[in-house]
């Protein structure tokens, strides 16, 4: 069997008109720029500010914000000409499987599930904290035994990140349109909680907290051995904080802010106009977040000195540290409601994937079954959704949170490297979308993606490996027999 064989961009095409796997258009170009916008404003504004500006970079933490958001630019505009040219469900796998071949669009599919499921899980988690927090305000106290995991801090289940996930589940079965009118109301909310951050902040402001911005650096004796990011141990770096290697290796930890905006790509399918809408979403949301991020890390770091900020709550208490708590509370709701956007698109990513897959037969075909009256692939909705709750009721999951940011760059890694062969292999397309300056921009986006992944842990890398083992065996035991494009191969070659 030919692991490299690729599935042409017109039958790409041409799957998605099939009767029973056919998802309904409804989705605007604003709809998409919503949609990326509802999933990065989340857990990277409402938690990641405080904990690494404490840890890693200090003050200047904004920077390390700016430089992800650029590592994420130059792959969004790889990812803006794939899926203009291949406006079909499944985002980075479906443009593999045009251009790398089979096996690679398996693994990168595979690790789209890392990314999505887990990173799903890991903001259901986030959110009950937040959650939990609001409840003891207005003098609701939950017991632990249904707040944590087993084994942490005297927990049974999270009940809460479970039920967030089921209820968002059902969201995603009654059709994107409803979807998409949800996390609508949702971005409103956050997105003006984070504006009152900004304006509100400004005046809480002081000089002396931003010297110095960039703080001398000083060795982590925290960080040990596998914990150590890998180029640290290839160069034999001692681990240390602040300084540009805090910086750099902030950069690896902030990733994680701007994970889902690939998602707009998943959503190819439900475009009304995906070789206009698609890269309108993808380029847009990302520069708007990347301005609120920059903007509020700057704030919450001139408000509060940066070796005082909150790991959980950064927001909320640096108004309580100037003395209103009443901005916080106002934050506290904010994080609520927006972190809901952030696992409902997420959980939407991981359907199309799992739909993608399933309709080219590397996964089994019940996963690509379209509800009749919703018109969404309802069983790969509900079955992702299970295996999420899962994971968010019952398994603790601060370190695999590093496991969603080196899927991701993977991801990101393996669309620039696409962009370079369809340009070679397949100059006749048509593109609505040209990345520009090709090939120096696909390279950055390579190099860039690679310097990041180097700057997180090698404990991250095993596990990121072990993943990947997991994935092939089942490509060899099932999806290899089963592909669409194998069998539709074998049956020429028979009759020939």
């Amino acid at each position: 069997m030919n692991l490299l064989r690729t599935k042409s961009v017109e039958q790409s095409i041409k799957d998605t008109e099939e009767p029973g796997h056919r998802l309904r258009r409804d989705l605007s170009a604003l709809d998409l720029v919503v949609f990326g916008i509802g999933v990065i404003v989340g857990t990277g504004i409402f938690v990641l500010t405080g904990q690494v500006a404490k840890d890693k970079a200090g003050p200047a933490v904004a920077i390390s914000f700016i430089l992800a958001a650029v590592v994420c630019a130059l792959a969004a505009l790889c990812y803006a000409e794939f899926a203009s040219t291949v406006p079909v469900a499944g985002s980075a796998y479906t443009f593999s499987y045009a251009t790398l071949g089979e096996f690679p669009a398996w693994i990168i599919g595979w690790d789209l599930i890392l990314e999505l499921a887990l990173g799903a899980a890991v903001v259901s988690v986030g959110w009950s904290g937040y959650f939990a927090s609001l409840l003891d305000s207005a003098g609701l106290h939950l017991p632990a035994a249904i707040l944590n995991p087993p084994g942490s801090n005297g927990g049974v289940v999270n009940v809460p990140a479970i039920a967030l996930v089921l209820v968002v589940t059902g969201l995603l079965v009654l059709g994107v349109k409803i979807s998409s009118r949800v996390n609508a109301v949702v971005v409103v909310v956050k997105v003006a909680v984070v504006l009152l951050v900004i304006v509100a902040g400004l005046f809480f402001v002081k000089g002396d907290n931003y010297h110095p911005f960039i703080p001398p650096s000083e060795p982590n004796t925290s960080v040990k051995g596998a914990a150590a990011p890998l180029m640290q141990v290839i160069f034999g770096i001692t681990p240390v904080s602040y300084g540009w290697l805090g910086i750099f290796a902030a950069i690896a930890i902030v990733f994680f802010a701007y994970i889902g905006f690939d998602i707009v790509a998943t959503a190819a399918e439900e475009a009304r106009r995906p070789q206009r809408d698609l890269p309108i979403g993808l380029i847009g949301s990302l520069v708007i977040t990347a301005i609120l991020y920059a903007a509020v890390s700057t704030v919450v770091a001139g408000m509060q000195n940066y070796k005082k900020l909150s790991d959980a709550a950064p927001l909320a208490d640096a108004f309580k540290s100037v003395g209103h708590s009443g901005f916080a509370t106002v934050i506290d709701v904010g994080a609520v409601v927006g972190l809901i956007a952030v696992v409902l698109i997420l959980l939407l990513g991981q359907s199309r994937v799992f739909f993608a897959m399933s309709r080219d037969g590397l996964l089994p075909p019940w996963l690509s079954v379209i509800h009749p009256r919703f018109g969404t692939p309802w069983l790969s909705t509900v079955i992702m959704g299970g295996i999420v709750a899962v994971l968010a009721g019952f398994i603790p999951l601060a370190k695999l949170a590093e496991l969603v940011n080196i899927g991701t760059l993977f991801a990101f890694l393996l669309v620039s490297v696409g962009v370079l062969i369809l340009r070679r292999t397949r100059p006749d397309l048509p593109r609505a979308f040209r990345t520009p300056f090709v090939p120096v921009i696909p390279i950055l986006s390579v190099l860039g993606c690679l310097f990041v992944m180097i700057n997180l842990p090698l404990e991250t890398w095993y596990r990121f490996l072990a993943w990947m083992a997991i994935g092939a065996v089942i490509y060899a035991l099932y999806g290899r027999t089963h592909s669409r494009v194998g069998l539709a191969a074998t049956n020429v070659s028979g009759k020939s």
